[in-house]
Formats: structure tokens, C-alpha cells, sequence
């Protein structure tokens, strides 16, 4: 795992099957000045996430007291969840250049801004880049509360396998409980040494949950605090989980020594969700999750214009390039969810 840059391009060496592919596509995208830096962007959209993020907290107070304090926790979902989509832009090295403001960012947005832990994102997120939806080496699609394939399915215990059965109808629902889980993985993460600058990482998320509980119950009474918590935190990780779902879910997965060259690996693991502008609002970009595959750092704007050349280079060489509408990419992933299920469903008859 390289510690200058979350997911560089390679610099495909020409000695392996179909990197040569990659190179030639690579050369096309550059030269058409698609990984240029767009600091105007990210200026204005920096700046409006940073605007949303303030203005909800003031919200907050001066709503105080009230139910209505619940329409600003599903406000603050959605921001937390645009917060996250920034910290994930600057990881990538969408934003910065250099390491140091790349780490001192993501951990201010992250760790202290919404209780994400930016090492464990980082190192999990390497991981997943490196090799998308393969079983064995990509920790998106390994086997917890959900599985991901038939053979994970007829392998799994414990809640895993009574879930299973029916993990297709309840994948929205343990969504609601995604918020949660992401917070918790980032502390369940300061105990592996592979996390860099553990103390530093430990104290902005402590810093984070000391200053969010102690706002919500300086402003609110416990019931009124607790429900703010609860409607806020389900509706984030309900957001999280519409944002990464139809990047991957549904799409084939790999075993094993089963590991194409680069450009294979990133385009037939991917979707596409084909959308306007409040899709790639809602969406962060990712929609264009191809595009993000086969060139990490290329800033967000320029993915829709990447797409053009990357579907046509694909039709060229003959890979399958798939996208879809965003309801038709939630059907795809829940349809392949309920059918992975069918070993566990066969096995309780």
C-alpha cells in the first residue's frame, strides 16, 4: 500500500496481458487534459459543503427545543454524507498534491468533522481500488452480516446465514444501522498497526463524539437528543449506502487467482448510473464509478467527460462497459442479493 497517494494510476509495465490497453486509453485521457487539476471546483464545492455543515449546526440551535429538530437531523444526514463524499475526494488526491494537506484535511472533515475514521477508510478503500469485488482481497464483499455469492452463502454461520435467506428484502432496512457501523469500524481500527498516527486519529474521533453528544444534550432534552441521534444516524448511513450500492453490487465477482489486468478488473467489476446534474450531486460523481476505477485522481467534474471516451474505447477493444438508470442499478443489486441467498432459503426447506 503506497502512503503518497490513496489510488495512483499505474504506469502499466507493457510485459502484462492487457496493460498495454490500459496505457493507450490512459494516453488518450491525458491528452484530452482530464487530469488536470480543477481547483475552482472544489473552491465552490468545498465551500458549500463547508457552508451546509455550519449552517445545520446553527439550525440546530436555533431550532432547539423542538420536534422539528428532526427535519435538521435528516438536513444533517445528508450533509454528513456530502462531508464524506469531500473527505473521499481528498483522499484521492483530487484536491491536493501533495500528502501532508491531503492527511490534515481528511482527517478535520473526517475524524473530526463526522466521526469517520480517515486511516480506516484509507486503508480499507486501497484495498478495495486495488482489486474491486474480488471475495478474497477486497473487504467490500467480504462476508459479515451480508454475503456477497453463493459460495460465501453456503459458507457463512451464525446471523450471517439466517439473514441471508432473506438479505435481498432487508438490505435497505440494515442500512438504517449503517451509520452506526461505519463510526464504530473507525475506533475498532486504532487497534491495527496498519493505521497511521493512531493517537492522532483516536483523538479527533473522541474530540467528534464528546462534542456531538454534548450539543445534543446541551440543546435538547434526552428524549428529544436521543431521537435526533437515532433519526440522524439512520438516515446517513441510509444515504451512505444508496451512494456506494450501485457501484459494485450486482456486478461479477472474482476468486481465487482469478485477476484481470487492470483495465478488465476496474471496468467489468464497475456500474455506471446514468443520471443529470442531481444525480451527480446526490451521487458525488460516483456514478461515474468506472471512470473513478480506471483513474482515482481524476477530479470529480471531469469524470462525465472521461465517460465519452472510456465507453468508446471499451466498444473498441470489446469490453463490456455497463450502465444503467439509478432504480434500475437498485433492482440489479437487489436481485443478485436475494439470488446469493437461494443456497441458505434451499438449506431451511
Amino acid at each position: 500500500m503506497t502512503t503518497s497517494a490513496l489510488v495512483p494510476e499505474p504506469a502499466p509495465p507493457s510485459s502484462r496481458r492487457g496493460d498495454g490497453d490500459y496505457a493507450r486509453l490512459l494516453r488518450r485521457i491525458s491528452e484530452a487534459g482530464l487530469m488536470d487539476r480543477r481547483p475552482g471546483y472544489y473552491v465552490i464545492r468545498l465551500s458549500l459543503v463547508g457552508i451546509a455543515f455550519v449552517g445545520g449546526w446553527v439550525a440546530f440551535a436555533l431550532v432547539g427545543d423542538s420536534w422539528w429538530t428532526l427535519a435538521v437531523a435528516a438536513f444533517m444526514a445528508v450533509t454528513f454524507a456530502q462531508v464524506a463524499l469531500v473527505m473521499h475526494d481528498v483522499a484521492h488526491r483530487q484536491v491536493f498534491r501533495k500528502r501532508r494537506p491531503t492527511e490534515i484535511v481528511g482527517r478535520v472533515v473526517g475524524n473530526a468533522g463526522i466521526g469517520l475514521g480517515y486511516g480506516w477508510w484509507q486503508d480499507k478503500h486501497t484495498r478495495h481500488h486495488a482489486n474491486p469485488n474480488h471475495e478474497d482481497l477486497d473487504p467490500d464483499v467480504a462476508p459479515d452480516i451480508l454475503v456477497w455469492s453463493q459460495r460465501q452463502a453456503r459458507a457463512s454461520r451464525g446471523a450471517a446465514r439466517i439473514i441471508g435467506r432473506a438479505q435481498g428484502f432487508l438490505f435497505f432496512p440494515l442500512l438504517l444501522l449503517e451509520g452506526f457501523n461505519l463510526h464504530i469500524a473507525g475506533f475498532r481500527a486504532l487497534g491495527k498497526r496498519s493505521i497511521k498516527h493512531r493517537r492522532l486519529e483516536a483523538a479527533l474521533l473522541f474530540l467528534h463524539v464528546f462534542a456531538y453528544l454534548a450539543a445534543l444534550f446541551a440543546v435538547l432534552p434526552a428524549d428529544k437528543a436521543i431521537a435526533f441521534l437515532l433519526v440522524h444516524q439512520a438516515l446517513f448511513g441510509l444515504y451512505m449506502g444508496c451512494i456506494f450500492a450501485p457501484n459494485h453490487k450486482g456486478m461479477p465477482t472474482l476468486t481465487g487467482d482469478a485477476r484481470p489486468d487492470y483495465l478488465r478488473r476496474q471496468v467489468l467489476t464497475s456500474r455506471n448510473v446514468r443520471g443529470g446534474l442531481l444525480t451527480d450531486v446526490a451521487l458525488g460523481g460516483l456514478n461515474y464509478q468506472i471512470e473513478h476505477h480506471l483513474f482515482p485522481s481524476m477530479p470529480t467534474p471531469n469524470l462525465r467527460h472521461a465517460r465519452l471516451i472510456v465507453r468508446s474505447y471499451c466498444a473498441e477493444i470489446g469490453v463490456a462497459y455497463h450502465e444503467t438508470g439509478l432504480i434500475s442499478s437498485y433492482r440489479e443489486a437487489l436481485i443478485h442479493l436475494h439470488h446469493v441467498g437461494e443456497p441458505l432459503r434451499a438449506a431451511a426447506r
